[in-house]
């Protein structure tokens, strides 16, 4: 999939992003999605879980573009710090829905090394849902560390850190229409 890019870079604190996905490219690939899970899950109810807070846009833009009747709930889990993953999953708010014998959609922004969806997937099995369906806007899959396999990808994209369109860098950022990737820097 070519990836449309604008020329405009941006500065977030001390970094420099330059455009990665348009927001063009985000919106039709979401229908494309909405879609596909409208076709899975029609007469299912099923029961959306966002991955706050990096998945609340997508999560707006992809329940929207899922034409079915649907629940949405929000819980947190960390792992972020930077732009490096810190290694500890942590439950900063969770799951206080029933989902026993729910068809469960997880909503990720990104799956990266897959700690924490390995993590949360395996909190989520213990509690006897119907079913456990992934959608995730990105993955990055030259950094998995852990098995998981998301049953839908907005886009993959190499191990370089983005911004944009929910996903942040310290905090800002998530207000992007598009999505931005890091510069290459002497660091890197």
């Amino acid at each position: 999939m070519k990836l449309k890019n604008s020329t405009t870079s941006i500065k977030l604190h001390d970094l420099h992003f330059k455009p990665f996905i348009s927001e063009e490219e985000i919106k039709e690939r979401i229908e494309v999605i909405g879609k596909d899970i409208s076709k899975q899950f029609e007469g299912k109810n099923p029961l959306f879980i966002a991955i706050l807070n990096g998945a609340f846009v997508f999560a707006a833009d992809l329940v929207r573009a899922a034409k079915i009747q649907s629940e949405i709930i929000f819980i947190r889990i960390a792992s972020y710090h930077g732009t490096q993953s810190s290694g500890e999953v942590k439950t900063v708010f969770g799951l206080d829905k029933d989902i026993k014998d729910r068809h469960v959609i997880i909503i990720e922004d990104i799956v990266d090394s897959g700690k924490t969806m390995h993590y949360f997937l395996n909190d989520l099995k213990e509690k006897a849902p119907a079913s456990i369906t992934l959608a995730t806007l990105l993955i990055k899959p030259g950094a998995l560390q852990f098995p998981i396999e998301p049953d839908y990808i907005g886009f993959e994209i190499p191990t370089k850190f983005v911004v944009g369109y929910g996903l942040d860098y310290d905090g800002l950022g998530r207000n992007f229409k598009s999505i931005y990737q890091l510069e290459k820097s002497k660091e890197n």
